[in-house]
């Protein structure tokens, strides 16, 4: 063992490590769900059902010495085959499903989100109308203010006349008195002379006799 000293590291030898894959990678969802999705379409079944026939045909009608997987074997290779495509197809369609249903329950998740955003917005435009309402009935408004001020002319101009009739039936009753003073007047003035007239008669007479 050779001396090392007790201030040097200790170099460490290099081991072959496996490098590590990370089954929930983005990479690996991404190549399922292409993967699923090809296996649902037609294209996937009409190329599987030629590759079949083929396959049968090749080695049933083909020459013995070119036949790889012969009908007497139960055509072992093929079963094979169809087997693991099954087995890993299967993995593979509920591995995208699940990245599928990830994905609606963020979706839905975020229509929850904006439905609610959404219903507080609509309940603070509903206060804002109501509140807007309150104001404008409380606010008098261009049509309010004529209808009043004209209600008020309308009162003004009846008591004006009112008034107008009222100095009008003054102004006759007031005439009528003063003719009716004017005729006492002379009426008294007649009377008062012709009392004077019977005076001066009979002074007259006196002195004759």
């Amino acid at each position: 063992m050779p001396d090392q000293r007790l201030d040097t590291p200790r170099e460490r030898k290099r081991r072959f490590r496996i490098p590590k894959i990370d089954l929930r990678s983005e990479r690996i969802g991404e190549w399922s769900e292409t993967f699923a999705r090809m296996q649902g379409t037609t294209h996937f079944i009409l190329y599987l059902t030629i590759f079949v026939v083929v396959w049968l045909l090749w080695n049933t009608m083909a020459p013995e010495s070119l036949q790889f997987d012969k009908a007497s074997l139960g055509f072992t290779a093929l079963t094979l085959m169809l087997s693991l495509q099954a087995s890993y197809a299967s993995p593979l369609i509920l591995l995208a499903q699940n990245r599928q249903d990830d994905r609606d329950r963020v979706a839905t998740e975020r229509d929850r989100q904006n439905q609610a955003r959404l219903q507080s917005d609509i309940e603070y435009l509903a206060r804002e109308i109501a509140s807007l309402r309150l104001l404008m009935q409380e606010t008098a408004t261009r049509d309010f203010v004529r209808g009043e001020l004209r209600d008020m002319l309308e009162d003004l101009t009846e008591k004006i006349d009112a008034l107008q009739e009222r100095a009008i039936a003054d102004e006759k009753s007031g005439a009528q008195a003063e003719a009716g003073r004017g005729e006492a007047g002379t009426a008294a003035g007649a009377v008062t002379g012709a009392g004077a007239d019977e005076k001066s008669n009979s002074s007259d007479a006196e002195g004759r006799i």
